[in-house]
This record gives C-alpha cells, sequence and structure tokens, in this order.
C-alpha cells in the first residue's frame, strides 16, 4: 500500500521503524509529488532501501521542531524547497513578497531567509557530530562563492556558510544515493562523488583540477570574478568538465564534475515511484498553490540547451536534453485520469523547454554540449538537429487515452528552434506548429521573446525580433487556415544588462505599435548562477572582456520597468522624466507615436492645452483603452 514518507512520530511507527536513516529538512510544504524536489529525493533513497522521514517548513527558531523525528542514523538533507528562499521572500525591488506559493495557503513566512544556512546551524546545535548533506536549487547554484544581490556583495560558497559536510548541486538522484551508501559504509570523507562540493583544510593535489582565483582574490576584483564565472560556466558539461578548487582562506572547496544525465530508462525510474500526488494530509484545511498549478500536468524532459544569459538551468539541470519513454508519460497520465478532480484536461507536458524532446545533436549523446558556442545563439548551430516528430507522436498518443479531452503546452516553447525545423519550413501536413494550434493552444500561447533591442537581445542570448515576428506572423497564418482565433501572449523583461533608456524606449514604441501590452513584466532580477548576474555584478561580458551597460539603481530599474506600462495613469510622471532623461520628449504630446500626452496641472479645464480635450493623463488613457475596446 503506498504511503506518505513520515511526517510525524507516529507516523514512523506506524512504519514498524524505532529509527530513521535520514531526515530530509524542507522550507517547502511537503507534497508528494515529483515536481517538488524534496519527494524526488525522499523517494529515491527509499528505493535505494533507506528509511527517510520529513520535517518540511520547520519553524526555525524552535529546536523542537527539529527534534521531532529523533536522531537519524545516518545524517540530515537539508533544502530551501523547490525556490531559493531569498527570492521567495523578496522582488526584484528587494520588497518583502506578501504570498509563497509553496507553503499553506499561499501565506508567507514558513521559511527563513537564507534558509539551507539556517536549517543546518539549527541542526547543527541540536545534534553533535551528525552529517549535513545540502542540496536543491538554493545550494546548487551558491555552491562556489557568488554575487549576492540582496546583500550586494560576494559571498563564500554555501557550503563554508552553512559548514554542512557535502553540497549536492544539479539534479541529485545518483549523487545522493552514492553519498548515502558512503555514509553506510562509515565513510566519513565522501570525496570524489561526481555531482557534488566538499571542503577540506589542507591544499588538495588532485590530478588535472583547475585552480580559480581564490575567495579573497574576487573580493578585491571583478576582473578575475568573472574570469571565475567564465572557468565554472565552461566546466559544467559531465563530458568535459573537471575538478575546481577555490581558495577561501585556509578553507579549500572542492567541486567535482557534474553527474553524467540520466538514461531514459533511469528517468523512468524516478517518476515511476510510489508518489501520493497530492499534499501530506497534515495540509487537508489548506492549499498548496504550487501544487495547484502542477497537479495535471506531467514533466516530459530536464535540462534546456537554449542558454539564455538570464537562467540558471545551465548550472543546474545542464545543457543535455533527458527524457522520459512514451510508455512512461503515458502511464503517469492514465494515472492523473484516476483521480476525481481531474476534469479532462491535461495541462502541460514538457519542462524547462516544452518542444526539447531530444539533445540537439547527436554528438550531445556521447560527448557532450560543445564548450566554444551555444546551439541556439547568436545564430543556430548547423549541427542543430530540429525534429518535432517524437514529441507530435507523443502528444498524439496523450489525446487518444480515455477521459482525457484535451492537452495544453503551457511549460514554454522555444519559437527559434520551432522555425528551423525542416518540417514546418517546408509547411508538411502535421507538423509541429499545426499540431500545436490545433489541439495544444488554449486559446494564448504564451512565449517569451524578452525583449526586441538587438543590443539587449545580444547580452540576453536570444534571437532577434526578426525571428519572434516571423513566428507571430505563421502563428497568426496558421490559426487562420484551421480556422481558430487564438493569440499571442509574449513575456518581455525591463532593466536587463545591456538596456539603457533608448532600449527600453525602443521596447515601449513596439509595444505601442503592436497594439499589446503586457498585464506582467519581468523585471530582471540577479540570481545566482547565471551569466547576466556575473554582468550585471562586473560590468563585463565575462567571455568577451566587453564592458555592457548595467541599469542598477532603483530609479532607472523602475523607469525602464514602467516605460512597458506606459498606458497606466500612475505610471506618467515616471514615464515622462524618463522619456526626458532620455531624450525623447517628441514622444510626449498628441502625435500618433506618442506614449503619453503633455499634461500641465495649470492648464486644467483649458481646452486649448497641449493634451487637448483630455487635461489629465487618467482621461488620456481611459480614453484609449476604449478605443482599443471598440477595435
Amino acid at each position: 500500500m503506498k504511503q506518505f514518507l513520515p511526517m510525524t512520530a507516529n507516523e514512523v511507527k506506524t512504519r514498524g521503524w524505532q529509527t530513521l536513516d535520514f531526515i530530509l529538512v524542507t522550507g517547502d510544504a511537503y507534497v508528494d509529488h515529483p515536481s517538488f524536489g524534496a519527494a524526488v529525493i525522499g523517494r529515491t533513497l527509499e528505493e535505494a532501501g533507506y528509511r527517510i522521514g520529513i520535517i518540511a517548513q520547520p519553524d526555525w527558531r524552535k529546536k523542537e521542531d527539529f527534534l521531532k523525528l529523533g536522531r537519524p542514523e545516518l545524517g540530515f538533507l537539508v533544502t530551501s524547497g523547490n525556490i531559493d528562499s531569498m527570492i521567495a521572500h523578496y522582488s526584484s525591488m528587494k520588497k518583502e513578497r506578501r504570498t509563497d506559493l509553496y507553503s499553506p495557503d499561499g501565506k508567507a513566512g514558513f521559511r527563513p531567509d537564507r534558509a539551507v544556512i539556517v536549517y543546518t546551524s539549527m541542526i547543527r546545535s541540536c545534534f553533535k557530530n551528525i552529517p549535513v548533506i545540502i542540496g536543491g536549487i538554493e545550494a546548487s547554484l551558491r555552491r562556489l562563492s557568488h554575487y549576492d544581490y540582496w546583500s550586494n556583495k560576494i559571498r563564500k560558497s554555501i557550503l563554508l556558510d552553512s559548514k554542512a559536510d557535502i553540497l549536492i548541486y544539479g539534479m541529485g538522484e545518483r549523487a545522493v544515493t552514492e553519498t548515502a551508501d558512503r555514509l553506510k559504509n562509515g565513510d566519513k570523507l565522501l570525496t570524489g562523488i561526481r555531482g557534488t562540493v566538499t571542503r577540506m583544510s589542507g591544499k588538495p593535489d588532485i590530478r588535472g583540477a583547475v585552480f580559480l582565483n581564490s575567495y579573497e582574490e574576487i573580493n578585491k576584483d571583478k576582473k578575475l570574478f568573472s574570469e571565475n564565472f567564465k572557468t565554472a560556466y565552461l566546466n559544467t558539461d559531465p563530458f568535459s568538465a573537471k575538478t575546481l578548487i577555490e581558495q577561501t582562506g585556509e578553507q579549500y572547496v572542492i567541486q567535482n564534475p557534474p553527474q553524467f544525465p540520466l538514461s531514459t530508462g533511469e528517468m523512468d525510474k524516478v517518476y515511476s515511484y510510489p508518489y501520493m500526488m497530492e499534499p501530506h494530509p497534515s495540509y487537508r484545511q489548506s492549499e498548496i498553490p504550487a501544487f495547484k498549478e502542477v497537479e495535471f500536468s506531467i514533466t516530459s524532459t530536464r535540462g534546456c540547451f537554449g542558454s539564455c544569459s538570464f537562467c540558471s538551468l545551465v548550472f543546474h539541470q545542464g545543457r543535455i536534453i533527458q527524457a522520459r519513454s512514451h510508455d512512461s508519460i503515458i502511464r503517469s497520465a492514465s494515472e492523473l485520469t484516476e483521480s476525481g478532480r481531474f476534469k479532462g484536461y491535461i495541462h502541460d507536458v514538457g519542462g524547462p523547454t516544452a518542444n526539447f524532446r531530444i539533445p540537439s545533436c547527436s554528438k550531445q549523446k556521447t560527448q557532450g554540449a560543445c564548450k566554444d558556442r551555444r546551439c541556439l545563439f547568436p545564430s543556430p548551430c548547423p549541427s542543430l538537429e530540429a525534429d518535432h516528430r517524437d514529441y507530435i507522436t507523443l502528444l498524439r498518443k496523450l489525446r487518444k487515452i480515455d477521459k482525457v479531452k484535451k492537452v495544453f503546452i503551457r511549460s514554454g516553447i522555444r519559437f527559434d528552434y520551432l522555425l528551423r525545423d525542416p518540417d514546418v519550413i517546408k509547411g508538411k501536413k502535421g507538423n509541429f506548429l499545426e499540431e500545436l494550434c490545433t489541439y495544444h493552444v488554449s486559446g494564448q500561447l504564451k512565449i517569451a521573446p524578452e525583449h526586441i533591442s538587438k543590443d539587449v537581445l545580444k547580452v540576453m542570448g536570444k534571437p532577434g525580433k526578426e525571428v519572434y515576428l516571423d513566428f507571430k506572423k505563421k502563428f497568426e497564418i496558421m490559426n487562420r487556415k484551421i480556422g481558430k482565433k487564438q493569440f499571442i501572449i509574449p513575456y518581455f523583461i525591463s532593466s536587463h544588462p545591456g538596456s539603457t533608456l533608448k532600449e527600453a524606449v525602443e521596447l515601449a514604441l513596439f509595444l505601442k505599435k503592436g497594439g499589446f501590452i503586457p498585464d506582467q513584466i519581468s523585471d530582471f532580477y540577479p540570481t545566482p548562477g547565471t551569466l547576466s548576474t556575473c554582468i550585471y555584478y562586473t560590468g563585463l561580458d565575462p567571455f568577451t572582456g566587453e564592458e555592457i551597460y548595467v541599469p542598477r539603481t532603483v530609479e532607472e530599474k523602475r523607469e525602464q520597468k514602467a516605460l512597458m506600462h506606459f498606458h497606466k495613469p500612475e505610471n506618467y510622471n515616471i514615464v515622462k522624466k524618463a522619456l526626458i532623461k532620455a531624450g525623447r520628449q517628441d514622444l510626449i504630446g498628441n502625435g500618433r507615436d506618442c506614449l503619453i500626452p503633455e499634461y500641465n496641472r495649470s492648464s486644467r479645464g483649458n481646452s486649448k492645452s497641449s493634451a487637448g480635450r483630455n487635461s489629465s493623463p487618467g482621461k488620456y488613457f481611459s480614453g484609449q483603452a476604449d478605443r482599443k475596446k471598440k477595435r
């Protein structure tokens, strides 16, 4: 009979256990679903024969919360959860968030800032001489010295700050199992395990290892920080990566090469474990918003070769695609249909990028990703194999399952990759664009061009706006062909490195000309483990040494964001100030291309004012909105 991993002493006894081998402490509510990292790691260790308990969202100020399952035989595993605790708590403007989607009823305050460090510290105070293993996204992206946006300084490896014994980075199923086996066999050193980071006091002597600039050196020189980032970035592929060593004071942090990607069989096994597919019964009176988002979604793949500069996937899941088999995915879909809550709609079948189901080229399967170029940028690699046939076949099988009314794709489409598919280029019947529009869009397709300025897109590692416009045109033609009214909802990022007010104005004009203003805007958020964050801190491209403009002040970030919502009356003064600062006073007035009207408070009621009969910005913009509705 399937059971949840135990969260209480009574649940441990119900299993017939006196003690646990490992206790997993997580900053998320415990949802036993493969979209939640704590559940995957817990079930992986259970499958390997270990007794696992969960302490979810403990009160970090109370020792009793960490003592409630007793002392484990082998150690503690610690994660902040599916999301970095600092990102969970603060917006890109460093304002406190009011919600936490991974907590009961979406309430904030269930996890501390820097959760991995705080949890590990509390464990150390409760249990002496017990191994502590840290992992998950927060630990993974802080495994070496890194720029910390919230304190605006370089922080040491989280392994040193937390005083944990070992750090597991990336997708940790193999690494955590090997670590557990080594602990069970009495190994206290835990050295040489792929996908892990360890520390030692003496200078390591590891053949072929690369020594990075020390923590002290990169604190004094941003160029040296940039060099470290470049070296770390170029050592993220398991086929070519070297061991990296970084000195901090008298301590040495040792990053072993990444684990090799899981085979299809191994991926299938991870998703076959006896997950309960719902939150623990202790949350029966609550709702976990993050679970509602994925309850009827299916993970198809891991990894992404898109390599967007602002994304941390290169450092966490890697660039090599790992995919589940059709049988495994169909089995998951069939299980969804048995839920009493299932209404016939599978909300997503995808991964980091939904339409990446195969490696970018045959070379990746045996030699890994190229060090000297990206697969899609600055232009698609000649070796790129843009092929959606396997994905199309999978989706057709899912559509035929009894009780399934519709299968949507919501986890993101790389439209530049789609446009390279020979079947799409030739307009072959049943190509992926046709299948997508006919069966898998719920009226709106969300895609992410991110910007339209060539200078900003170059820094982002994204294709030019002409590629987006080409896709938009083909999408519209296809929908007319099949007789559907469906729309593209593009996502854009404001204040990204490379964007001056000039580029922000360029984007605002593009939005106005296209007659589409996005409801939501992502303001660039410098998080650990991304190329864009390195550029944000240093002002340098680590690969070319080129100086890049970075909008850093709160004032300019606010201006660039407001320009994308120039139509909102509350943004009027900010937009006007930004346009004057950018030397674009020509965009203030009643002209066809103007972003905002000229408005002078002293001219209220004066029909000859430069704002015309609408003498206040509120009336001007509401009038524009009315006209837009009529169109």
